[in-house]
């Protein structure tokens, strides 16, 4: 294989670090058999050294996929049919060519693509309440595994399923436990977390590359790695939801730490930092947030004041009147001076209409107005010295990160109530309604006597009625129930 790579022009006159153009790859040219590969090796648990050997060879490599693929333990008619197609497959050609006709039917299997979770056989009245059903401990065991690995369960919570024990609560939260300290439990960083703070919307942020020349894609990658990585730290070590906020330490690489003006670090793998800085503590000094609550040319206490209402604590702030006029861009100066963006913001907010909204979001993005775009620290914006300060709507003064970091964690019920609202969400797979407010209540609740530890949010979690019941659709129901639909 070969490879070329070119500078790429990011706008006239700048340029950035050599990219990859051109890949080439070429051979094997004289290929001996099959290459063993860790899928091959995977799917062929057995070899057959006999003709007599290969059908039962097959039932068992078929089984074993089949059973992780349908999360469950095959019944006769589903083996049946996937036998049926090995035969057809082995018929055409060979051994292999007949597991790989009955993998196709596994992969084309509706219990492979679907998530079925149904009612008992006959209905009963610790099984039907109205229109909702107990899930059983099998499609118990799919909906924690999804939930906190977004995959299939493994071997060990299938089995506790078959044996019908899973729905015990010792033993649920005994799994949950066991799941949250595996390495499949950081799908709930880089999904539930990133869903939540809303990291995906760093890729839509390009700063201007004349004001941030610094800036590159690896970069972003790191400052969305590094949140990712933050918020997998607390689940493993099971830390509490606070340190969200007031944690002294991150996950950097070279890049990021160079950002930072961390010393000593080397080399692309991240590793954890303190921060000598308590400007940066937790994620508001996370340049992930900072720059996806920026735009291109400025940064916006808007938009960063927006977020913290509406992702941290649950309170999004009213939508604009209409009529509004432009927030002016360019605006100067008597004396010809671009304006900063307080100075800005503080023209825009005299008009009575803006000033609504704005004097309840301004002061909390302005508190993080020391980050620039790209959060790096700044003591200047545009020529003028940074001012940080405000109040809060209760009137509480903020001078600085340091203060808006301490007024938040002050406001701990309204943290905790939206971090329940988001990880029940992203658990049961709907938007929560009005109903769902006493079970967010309780578990917010329950996790306080637990040092607010992110397992207890989780246990709180699995043991709701909303995670361990279905509903069922009107038609659903009367057809189970025995009526008409």
């Amino acid at each position: 294989w070969s490879l070329a790579s070119t500078s790429i022009a990011d706008a006239y006159g700048f340029t950035s670090l050599p990219h990859l153009r051109d890949m080439a790859i070429r051979g094997p040219y004289d290929p001996k058999g099959i290459s063993e590969t860790p899928s091959r090796f995977k799917i062929f648990s057995c070899s057959p050294n006999l003709p007599s050997e290969e059908l039962v060879c097959a039932q068992e490599i078929i089984s074993t996929l089949a059973t992780e693929a349908y999360r469950r333990p095959l019944t006769a008619d589903n083996l049946d049919g996937l036998m049926t197609l090995y035969e057809a497959g082995a018929s055409q050609g060979d051994f292999e060519t007949g597991v790989r006709m009955a993998l196709e039917g596994i992969l084309a299997s509706p219990h492979f693509v679907f998530r079925f979770e149904e009612p008992p056989q006959a209905p009963t009245n610790d099984a039907v309440a109205a229109d909702s059903f107990i899930l059983d401990d099998l499609d118990l065991a799919s909906r924690l595994s999804f939930f906190l690995w977004a995959t299939g369960p493994d071997a060990e919570l299938l089995r506790v399923a078959t044996e019908g024990r899973l729905s015990s609560s010792n033993e649920l939260e005994r799994q949950v436990h066991r799941m949250l300290a595996d390495p499949r439990a950081e799908t709930l960083s880089t999904r539930l977390a990133a869903q939540w703070l809303r990291l995906p919307d760093l890729e839509k942020i390009h700063p201007d590359v004349r004001t941030y020349p610094d800036f590159d894609e690896q970069l972003k990658f790191a400052m969305r790695r590094e949140t990712e990585l933050f918020f997998h730290n607390l689940v493993e070590e099971d830390r509490g939801l606070l340190e969200l906020f007031t944690a002294d330490y991150t996950f950097v690489n070279e890049r990021l730490a160079k950002h930072y003006g961390i010393p000593d670090v080397r080399g692309d793998s991240f590793r954890r930092v303190s921060h000598v800085d308590n400007a940066r503590h937790g994620i508001l000094g996370h340049s992930s947030i900072l720059t996806l609550t920026s735009h291109a040319i400025r940064t916006s206490p808007v938009l960063r004041g927006k977020w913290v209402m509406e992702v941290l604590l649950g309170s999004p702030p009213p939508p604009p009147p209409p009529d509004v006029p432009e927030f002016e861009e360019t605006a100067a100066s008597e004396d010809g001076r671009l304006l900063s963006v307080r100075e800005r913001m503080e023209v825009h907010r005299s008009n009575p209409a803006c000033n609504s909204c704005h004097r309840m979001i301004d002061p909390i993005g302005l508190a993080l107005e020391n980050f620039d775009v790209t959060g790096a620290w700044r003591i200047k914006d545009s020529g003028v010295p940074i001012d940080a300060t405000g109040q809060l709507y209760d009137g509480t003064p903020l001078t600085s990160p340091v203060d808006l970091r301490k007024a938040l964690v002050r406001r701990l019920k309204p943290l905790v109530g939206t971090f329940t609202e988001n990880l029940m969400a992203y658990a049961i797979g709907r938007r929560l309604e009005h109903y769902d407010m006493p079970t967010v209540r309780r578990i917010g609740s329950l996790a306080s006597g637990e040092n607010y530890r992110i397992s207890s949010f989780v246990i709180g979690v699995v043991n709701s009625q909303a995670f361990r019941m279905k509903n069922l659709s009107p038609t659903a129901q009367a057809e189970y129930l025995g009526g008409q639909p």
